[in-house]
């Protein structure tokens, strides 16, 4: 029962529902009681020829109330107890919500997102049934077979009442033994159910390229596969499930023998009247569902045991990156410094960046070029505090970013990353992801600003048009420009295009870099890219290798040399010159 211990926080947090229902359903047990006894005192008044007419409409009124006040408690104590339930499934589902948007990328890196859906979803299900009804058969377990087995003491026979619950320790024994090993199985279980989910989800992300390398019976194999295995597990907690209502139905079935061997003997001894050996019977009846109660508590308490354990593990890492004591909320604005000695990725072998010290005015673009793996994207996120530099600082303004909350330095940049995410809503929704108060006017301007607008309009319900998951219906270059206008209509402080013009021509790559610079003076601009023609009109370029500067000045500059800058975008015209059929002489 371990789980109720650490889900007592719950519980005190909704004590009075918890209390209420409990107490409704403790009273709608004892009202049961009350049918069994009429019948046998309707028994012996048929025996002795004693019963009326008039009593039996009388006993009949009773039972009716009974009834009526049983279907009105239960209503109520269903409400109480499983609405309660309900709500903590709802806490928890915001707590994993909510701790999973503090993770850093390290976090994601080590999990897969499928086996983060399954905690979200069938664990939290498992600790929901044990709040719910894990609560109600322990009550119900326990109250109504303690009135049921008091009540045959007290008032028919407690001899017999002995008697008929010998067998129940060999009960108590075998479920607590079925308990343990279901625990087991069903962790087991969940984590291959978690697989599948990984497995379910990549397959549905990546069937673009599983259909283009032709590999789809090869994932269907493995999945079947896999399937296969969580329907294995599941059987193995099954069979150790099926187990619970036999056993104690066997060991009720025990006790209605010897109840009615024993029960006989007293009734022709004259120590029981036929009416009261019928109202016994029956009561045994009724000790079959606190005893199945029983079995199944074990069986949803291990479940949610098994889960709540799984959630507490994953609400119990610490995020990597945290706002620092007493971090102003204020945007920071400003000149913005980069002095970095060395970075290093967790675990990782060697530094990622190392003597990065860049300057950079209010209003000046940079443009960060490199080979692919020099540190480009590094450089970039550090600005976002997806990770923290140990050794060496970033500043704006003259200030640390560490020194302002997430929220504050995060409102003041606009990050256009690598690989767009575009959200299953529409086109519109989309660019307004960041600013959700803005008027259409304010979007198509952005729109605009990204020569996306014009394409949009081509769309079949225009800026109404839902882009399916990730923006699949869209091309990169379309997805690549809605990211963009999202950025652009935020207004940001420094605004960040990572590699994000990589698939626009290089007509629409100018245009877009036109608009940037009509429209964001004195505003930053950070552009990393591979097509150096995105950075030739930045303030300062800077070129790493290998997580360091080997180069850094102006266009101009940089090609008034015959390093990899100028080498680079030398190849690059002459390849741009040669795919539209020029001349290279």
């Amino acid at each position: 029962m371990k789980v109720f211990r650490d889900l007592f926080w719950y519980f005190q947090l909704r004590k009075k529902h918890y209390l209420f229902g409990v107490l409704l359903l403790i009273v709608s047990g004892i009202i049961t009681l009350f049918p069994p006894y009429v019948v046998g005192v309707i028994v012996d008044g048929i025996e002795t020829g004693t019963l009326t007419q008039g009593g039996l409409v009388k006993w009949i009124v009773w039972v009716l109330l009974a009834g009526v006040f049983i279907y009105i408690f239960d209503f109520v104590w269903q409400l109480m107890i499983f609405g309660s339930a309900f709500q903590l499934g709802k806490i928890l589902r915001n707590r994993l919500y909510e701790h999973f948007t503090k993770m850093s990328p390290s976090f994601y890196q080590k999990r897969r997102i499928g086996d983060l859906m399954a905690h979200s979803t069938n664990d939290v299900r498992a600790v929901e049934e044990t709040a719910g009804a894990g609560i109600l058969t322990l009550v119900d377990s326990l109250t109504m077979g303690s009135l049921v087995i008091a009540t045959m003491a007290a008032f028919l026979s407690w001899k017999l009442t002995l008697i008929a619950l010998i067998p129940m320790p060999i009960m108590a024994w075998a479920t607590s033994r079925y308990g343990s090993m279901l625990h087991k199985r069903f962790d087991k279980a969940q984590a291959a159910f978690s697989k599948l989910n990984d497995k379910v989800q990549e397959n549905v992300s990546g069937t673009r390229v599983i259909k283009a390398f032709g590999e789809e019976q090869a994932e269907k194999d493995s999945f079947r596969d896999q399937s296969k295995d969580v329907v294995n597990k599941n059987i193995a907690v099954a069979k150790i499930d099926s187990l619970f209502d036999p056993t104690i139905s066997l060991i009720v079935g025990i006790s209605f023998l010897l109840a009615i061997a024993f029960g006989a003997r007293y009734v022709v001894n004259g120590s029981l009247t036929i009416g009261e050996l019928t109202t016994f019977t029956i009561y045994l009846g009724r000790l079959i569902w606190p005893l199945l109660a029983f079995g199944w508590l074990f069986n949803i308490v291990e479940r949610g045991r098994a889960s709540y354990n799984r959630i507490n593990t994953l609400l119990s890492i610490k995020p990597d990156v945290v706002n620092e004591p007493n971090a102003q909320n204020a945007k920071p604005s400003g000149n913005l410094s980069y002095e970095i000695e060395s970075f290093a990725y967790p675990e990782a072998p060697a530094p990622a960046l190392q003597n990065i010290h860049i300057s950079l005015e209010k209003g000046k673009t940079l443009g960060v070029v490199g080979k692919t793996g020099s540190g480009k994207t590094t450089l970039l996120k550090l600005l976002l505090r997806e990770f923290d530099c140990q050794n060496g600082d970033i500043l704006i303004g003259g200030k640390s970013i560490y020194s302002y909350t997430f929220d504050a330095l995060r409102s003041a940049v606009g990050y256009v990353p690598q690989d767009h995410f575009l959200f299953s809503a529409t086109v519109g929704e989309n660019i307004a992801f960041g600013k959700p108060e803005a008027i259409m006017e304010e979007i198509q301007e952005a729109a605009r600003l990204a020569c996306i607008h014009e394409d949009i309009l081509d769309f079949e319900d225009g800026y109404e048009t839902v882009v399916g998951e990730r923006g699949v219906t869209l091309s990169g270059g379309q997805k690549q420009r809605i990211s963009i206008a999202r950025a652009l209509l935020m207004d940001p402080e420094i605004l960040i295009l990572d590699d994000s013009l990589s698939a626009v021509d290089a007509e629409t790559e100018e245009i877009i870099l036109n608009h940037l610079r009509e429209t964001r003076t004195n505003k930053t601009t950070m552009i990393a890219a591979h097509r150096l023609s995105a950075v030739e009109h930045s303030d300062l370029i800077i070129v790493l290798e290998e997580g360091s500067i080997v180069e850094r000045g102006t266009h101009e500059t940089l090609m008034n040399g015959d390093d990899w800058y100028a080498s680079m975008y030398r190849s690059q015209q002459l390849e741009v010159l040669v795919s539209q059929g020029g001349d290279s002489g």
